[in-house]
């Protein structure tokens, strides 16, 4: 049976080399101009029009015909959402599977709502293709991937609160002492799939220190680590030494952010999802 994985642009991947996989754009909204999270965006108008607008920024979900023409044409299809808590996307794909199925009523359709973003998404769909290609069935690949979702994580450091002032969920007074004073904030996925301030750090050196040692807090032994970074390759590339340095064998990549998570993570960011 056709087997296809099928992820919204929060999961940070357009494209994947092999096997059957679709991505279901988000969009980003500054002022009155629109940037669509597909292949061919240009990242550098994003970030720089986020970074000088003084318009608030939002993002919109696909809607339910996005998902059902990723669907299209597939038996067994697993999705991969952003977390329910912070986008319709989730609630989108439920509705899509519903319709997708009265169409085609032997097909298989499970809908995975990450709890999270970005690179743990990225995690989420590397566990399906090794699945996939192992010969699991659909039902054990859903119990797998479920069972292994327990044990991923995601972290972020963010440099500039520019877009969370602009939304009003910090004072501009914050953010602009937050820039002078160079304090970088880290924050997790919750459990609950929010996203949460755990420490403020001041200096780049400080806060990768404290994102290292956050990791192994929750248990990291060196195993799959995804670091996605705004604008900012310098302080992956430093972070990935720095990890290397303690977990050699880790297995680390590092991305540049596509557009939900340059959103997320402004100009500076960096956000992480590892295995525990």
């Amino acid at each position: 049976m056709s087997f296809r994985i099928v992820a919204d642009s929060a999961a940070n991947l357009w494209t994947r080399e092999k096997g059957s996989f679709a991505c279901v754009p988000l969009r980003i909204r500054v002022g009155e101009k629109e940037f669509v999270d597909e292949k061919g965006l240009n990242l550098e108008d994003l970030v720089e029009e986020m970074y000088v607008s003084r318009e608030s920024c939002s993002s919109s979900c696909p809607n339910v015909f996005d998902w059902i023409d990723a669907f299209d044409g597939a038996e067994e299809i697993f999705a991969v959402t952003i977390t329910s808590n912070l986008s319709g996307s989730y609630a989108a794909a439920v509705n899509a599977r519903e319709e997708y199925l009265k169409k085609y009523p032997n097909a298989k359709v499970c809908i995975l709502d990450s709890l999270s973003a970005g690179p743990e998404m990225e995690l989420i769909v590397e566990k399906l293709e090794f699945l996939r290609d192992s010969g699991a069935t659909f039902e054990e690949t859903e119990k797998q991937v479920r069972a292994y979702m327990i044990k991923t994580n995601l972290l972020v450091t963010l440099e500039s609160l520019k877009n969370l002032a602009k939304n009003g969920r910090v004072s501009n007074t914050v953010a602009k002492i937050a820039g002078v004073l160079g304090i970088r904030v880290i924050g997790e996925a919750s459990s609950e799939g929010t996203l949460e301030s755990i420490h403020k750090c001041r200096g780049e050196k400080k806060a990768l220190e404290t994102l290292k040692e956050e990791m192994i807090k929750r248990g990291f032994w060196g195993g799959k680590l995804r670091i996605a970074h705004c604008e900012n390759l310098a302080a992956a590339e430093v972070f990935k030494e720095m990890i290397l340095k303690f977990f050699p064998k880790s297995d680390i990549i590092i991305r540049r952010c596509k557009g939900l998570c340059s959103y997320y993570a402004e100009r500076g960011g960096m956000i992480i999802g590892f295995e525990s």
